[in-house]
């Protein structure tokens, strides 16, 4: 099998790179390897800059329509009250808010309409297993596992999009430099009921930091616990998980007994990673296989999108003309990414530092510290964490 592209994975940046390469006319194959999207540890954040990117290739009214919540700000709940941290009402229109939608339905709204193209192929239930070259070495596609059996595609470009535990990039011997994190996240499901109000719920009590999605008729739970504690957790015991998360939200506590086993609560390790370099000669690696984001501001999907767009727009009139793509093309990808990579890196980490990580560690009440007491007192402050969650710097634009 030939392509002009091969693209490993099919989270967002692997779709949103098969379309908008689609659309320039480059024949362009996707491997997925689940036979579909629905798995529960996918992020549901999208944010004003990829709404944006969607209206621009005509997909904002579909992804308006899907069973997403609009956030138009975000709050935090400690024990002296509820603090709002970011506005996102101050950002300009239409898209000033956060749009939390089951990543499940975004992802078969990108496959869906890049299937209308023909030089698009998703293939489902392909585990890449190996690397292709040519006699010069470089990457000239890949191996892979479906149900009919082995498979080879090969390609004048690959591109990993497989995420922190990346095949690809694996295959090449690349090492990301890692960023320590101090959290790991426990995540599950309790349901919701119509007087709960909409929305997002993250409140912050001794020990730990909740954070509750609204999904409809459930809540998404992301429980933060200090990295490496999951074992002392689990020790204490089911019951002891559901009195701490009744303490931390309170609304939820007639409801905690939804977790029955330790099947119900999946646990998350946080990773916070970066590659020195993004390329080799016939491949290029973007999203969370160049990069894996702490899930401090959602922007994971939003990092992961922008590389994607990023990448379609600098390489794709080069592949949809049939000319080689050269090193220096992909490098220049990451030069354009590896900014807004690394400042929104920064800021996460510094966050770990400064906040969370002496939250997970606090006894006793929990007060606002008071970098977040000032955006309260200083409500026009909103506007810049809100930028810096919502748009990011450097946002890509399709032309």
């Amino acid at each position: 099998m030939k392509a002009n592209v091969c693209v490993v994975g099919g989270g967002p940046a692997g779709l949103v790179l098969g379309l908008l390469l689609a659309r320039q006319g480059v024949e362009v194959t996707v491997l997925e390897k689940h036979a579909d999207f629905l798995r529960d540890f996918r992020g549901d954040t999208v944010h004003p800059s990829t709404l944006d990117m969607l209206d621009e290739i005509g997909l904002g009214d579909r992804m308006a329509a899907l069973p997403g919540r609009r956030v138009g700000a975000l709050r935090v709940t400690f024990d002296d009250g509820t603090y709002p941290v970011a506005d996102f009402t101050r950002l300009p229109a239409p898209h000033n808010y956060v749009y939390f939608v089951p990543q499940w339905d975004f992802l078969e709204l990108l496959a869906t309409e890049a299937a209308r193209f023909p030089t698009f192929t998703l293939l489902r239930s392909a585990t890449v297993t190996g690397l292709l070259r040519d006699a010069s070495g470089a990457v000239a596609g890949v191996r892979a596992v479906t149900p009919e059996g082995e498979l080879e595609i090969r390609a004048s470009l690959t591109v990993a999009c497989d995420g922190r535990d990346s095949v690809v990039r694996r295959e090449l011997g690349l090492r990301p430099v890692d960023y320590s994190a101090p959290m790991d996240v426990l995540w599950f499901r309790l349901s919701r009921r119509p007087t709960d109000g909409d929305g997002l719920a993250m409140r912050v009590g001794s020990g730990g930091l909740m954070l509750a999605i609204d999904r409809g008729d459930y809540y998404q739970c992301a429980y933060l616990i200090a990295k490496g504690g999951y074992d002392e957790i689990r020790a204490a015991g089911l019951e002891a998980l559901r009195e701490q998360v009744a303490r931390r939200h309170p609304v939820l506590a007639d409801r905690v007994g939804e977790l029955a086993t330790w099947d119900d609560v999946k646990l998350l390790t946080v990773k916070v990673n970066r590659l020195e370099r993004w390329h080799v000669p016939g491949a290029l690696l973007i999203g969370d296989a160049a990069h894996a984001m702490s899930p401090i501001g959602g922007v994971g999907i939003n990092l992961a999108v922008q590389d994607a767009a990023a990448a379609a727009r600098m390489l794709g009139p080069k592949l949809a003309a049939g000319q080689p793509v050269t090193e220096a093309d992909l490098a220049a990808v990451q030069k354009r990414r590896r900014l807004p990579t690394v400042v929104t890196q920064n800021i996460q980490r510094a966050a770990q530092r400064r906040i969370v990580d002496p939250l997970l560690h606090a006894t006793g009440r929990i007060d606002a510290p008071a970098p977040v007491r000032l955006l309260k007192r200083f409500p026009a402050l909103q506007a810049i964490t809100a930028r810096l969650a919502g748009i990011g710097v450097r946002p890509e634009h399709v032309r």
